[in-house]
């Protein structure tokens, strides 16, 4: 159960577009959301909202990508190749779904704190994409510097700053921006399953770094990692999604026909 206290119109109307957008999504590896109510509440003397809200979702009790991150690092431990290329099959399956909707929708806060995970004995975890607070109609048309500076203050409340992709941070003022900020992200996950953290983290421990640099220039850094190591095939995937420029960015269409071929080239 999400409960969100609501202090003014503006924040009633995000969680109604929220349980508008979650009804639109129909999909194994997207969470759905079960039911709903706004209620009002007379305001008291320590609280100033007017109402309450609660969105009702099945329960995963095996937590978060990021929770089974922080339980795999205390031991050293990491996903095999194969988990990692399913669990991954599986969020680029839900986000397939959004993306060829009408219009296309892009979830914009793609992140392992966003992947909830259930273990299955004798196969890969099942996940499952949640939270679509910043799902919106994935194509926006930038054509002035004003439209700019709105979509990256937009950018800045909604999507993850490691996770953000270049165009979010830096918008021209004439550009399309469409469902490939999802695919960005999607890669800067991949890298997350593997190592546990974003590939672009490195920089906010650096004295001088910028994350902010360090994205729009998709300065990637790859850890030591497992033992053996991940295939290169892995690395080159995950490079190829962190491309700068989104025109030539990967579509989700291209992400799943290669992640396929890795699956069958890698998974036993």
């Amino acid at each position: 159960m999400k409960k969100v206290l609501i202090q003014n119109n503006e924040q009633l109307e995000l969680v109604r577009e929220e349980i508008r957008v979650s009804s639109l999504f129909s999909h194994r590896n997207l969470l759905p959301l079960l039911d709903h109510a706004i209620i009002s509440v007379k305001p008291t003397q320590e609280g100033s909202w007017n109402h309450e809200a609660y969105l009702l979702f099945p329960v995963h009790l095996d937590g978060t990508l990021l929770d089974n991150f922080k339980a795999m690092s205390a031991k050293n431990d990491f996903f095999s190749t194969s988990d990692v290329l399913q669990i991954f099959r599986q969020l680029c399956a839900g986000l397939e779904h959004m993306h060829s909707l009408e219009p296309p929708y892009a979830h914009n806060d793609v992140k392992p704190g966003n992947v909830l995970l259930t273990h299955r004995k004798g196969e890969s975890p099942l996940a499952i994409l949640m939270d679509f607070g910043s799902a919106r109609p994935a194509r926006r048309q930038i054509r002035s510097r004003s439209e700019a500076l709105q979509l990256q203050e937009w950018a800045s409340e909604h999507c993850a700053a490691p996770f953000r992709a270049p165009e979010l941070w830096d918008c021209p003022s004439h550009a399309d921006v469409d469902e490939r900020t999802d695919i960005w992200a999607l890669g800067c996950t991949l890298y997350a399953i593997m190592y546990g953290v974003s590939p672009f983290e490195y920089a906010l421990g650096e004295s001088g770094g910028s994350l902010q640099l360090a994205i729009v220039n998709a300065q990637i850094k790859w850890p030591a990692g497992p033992k053996p190591q991940y295939p290169e095939a892995l690395h080159q995937f995950v490079t190829w999604m962190l491309q700068p420029q989104p025109s030539v960015r990967p579509c989700i269409d291209d992400i799943i026909f290669h992640v396929d071929k890795l699956i069958s080239k890698f998974s036993q």
